[in-house]
């Protein structure tokens, strides 16, 4: 039996995915017990950032688990997990500064931010629905291809998200490695550390746009393959 490509290529991704996770948190470990000479907190950090970028209405605040590090436009907080928000090594600088960077896009009007902001509200309603949609258009798909087809539309704007994520998480992790370095709150070996954490958790975006788009391929393929066999 001859496995179709696409399945090849959805496997191989998911399969990477699962790799890059892997090696993410594995060089999270590592680098979270590389102490910064500074002894800096990554709240402490991200302090500092926001004050050197003249940001001063973001809240800075703990949250629970491991990599929930993240930047809420809609209340302006950077939250770091608790291993980032009170450690003192390099990684927790890297992604205390990383988020921060996120709140600079957020105070300069980024574009790419913006334009990603405004799709969360349809997203997250059109997340609701869409996977019963599609799973309902594949079985009605030889009796009509309207349900398919809005579902692999409304697919279609989550691989776009995916996408528009990218410049988003490149510029933050650009602005903090730029900062650290400018400001010297790091030596050059623990920028190095800062860099290489950050290419990995950047990594993880890549994956999974290029994942959503073979997803999206795949319900698309099926879509019009099973037009053309009408």
């Amino acid at each position: 039996m001859v496995i179709p490509p696409i399945y090849l290529l959805l496997i191989g991704l998911t399969a990477v995915s699962f790799f890059i996770q892997w090696r993410l948190r594995s060089k999270f470990s590592e680098y979270s017990h590389i102490a910064l000479q500074s002894g800096l907190s990554g709240k402490q950090i991200a302090e500092m950032m926001l004050a050197d970028n003249r940001i001063h209405d973001v809240r800075i605040i703990s949250t629970e688990g491991q990599l929930s590090d993240h930047y809420n436009p809609a209340d302006k907080t950077v939250n770091l997990s608790d291993e980032v928000y009170h450690g003192r090594s390099a990684m927790a600088a890297a992604v205390a500064a990383h988020e921060v960077g996120h709140a600079v896009q957020h105070a300069t009007a980024y574009s790419m931010l913006q334009f990603r902001s405004a799709m969360v509200p349809a997203l997250s309603a059109v997340s609701r629905f869409m996977p019963l949609l599609l799973l309902a258009g594949v079985f009605m798909l030889r009796m009509t291809p309207i349900p398919l087809a809005i579902g692999v539309l409304l697919f279609a704007l989550t691989t776009v998200f995916s996408f528009v994520t990218l410049p988003v998480e490149f510029d933050a992790s650009k602005r903090a490695l730029a900062w650290m370095e400018q400001r010297r709150v790091v030596t050059s070996q623990e920028h190095g550390i800062a860099k290489d954490g950050l290419k990995w958790a950047a990594l993880t975006y890549v994956v999974a746009a290029v994942s959503s788009l073979a997803t999206l391929l795949y319900y698309g393929m099926m879509l019009f393959g099973g037009r053309s066999r009408e």
